[in-house]
């Protein structure tokens, strides 16, 4: 198991970061009427961001 973290620990990084940056888009942003489909449950929100986050730091790779 730690190999396979320090093997992607880019990825890992960028997974945690996205989770976190995702979660508190929802919280400060939102969705006020609560028909956005990203924005609307904390879950959703912290899954795309770690998409997101996976796919960005993974740019910085070798």
């Amino acid at each position: 198991m730690i190999r396979l973290v320090s093997k992607y620990k880019l990825e890992v990084t960028g997974l945690l970061v996205g989770a976190i940056t995702g979660w508190c888009y929802w919280r400060l942003v939102g969705c006020a009427s609560g028909t956005c489909p990203i924005t609307s449950k904390p879950l959703n929100s912290s899954v795309y961001g770690s998409v997101m986050g996976i796919i960005f730091f993974s740019l910085f790779k070798k």
